[in-house]
């Protein structure tokens, strides 16, 4: 609710910083270009629909039973992202996902504000134990299947948003 109403309370000074950079800077028309209105909407500031993504930010761009691509490269098998950083992870099954082997969020900083975890092709019940230990690093927990968790994931991080994603292969299945 505070997010919509920062929002409808910068759209008026928005606007107005807008139209007076047009009279300043009158610019030519393309009338194939749409105008954006993202800045209005403070909540998805950071999303670029048109796959206009920075080399440097991680996108996932597609997922096998194995795998992931990301920014293009294949990599197999389970993987931990924060941020913009991506890191072999070891479990293999949903079983094996356990405070220890999520123990870096312990001494990472800053704590991202919430971890995606894909948990392969279905989503599967976090064990309360789980549950506990991530609520006590200060972040949320988002428990999708594999596909949805990194789609998630990539809306968040282009948004500027401090997460992480913990996601077992697609065709991980309990």
């Amino acid at each position: 609710m505070a997010v919509r109403q920062r929002a409808m309370g910068t759209l008026p000074n928005l606007i107005r910083s807008l139209r007076k950079e047009s009279l300043l800077n009158p610019k030519p028309t393309n009338p194939s270009a749409l105008p954006s209105l993202r800045r209005a909407f403070s909540l998805y500031d950071q999303i670029n629909l048109m796959n206009d993504v920075p080399e440097e930010q991680l996108r996932f761009k597609g997922y096998s039973d194995t795998g992931f691509n990301v920014n293009g490269v294949d990599y197999e098998g389970s993987l931990l992202c924060v941020g913009n950083f991506l890191m072999s992870w070891a479990p293999t099954k949903f079983s094996e996902i356990t405070p220890e082997s999520l123990s870096i969020f312990q001494t990472l900083r800053p704590i991202p504000e919430i971890l995606i975890l894909g948990c392969g092709r279905n989503i599967e019940i976090v064990n309360p134990e789980l549950r506990r230990f991530i609520r006590s690093t200060g972040m949320k927990l988002e428990a999708l299947d594999s596909r949805n968790a990194s789609t998630t994931y990539n809306i968040l991080n282009e948004e500027g948003r401090i997460v992480a994603a913990a996601l077992l292969p697609y065709g991980v299945s309990s």
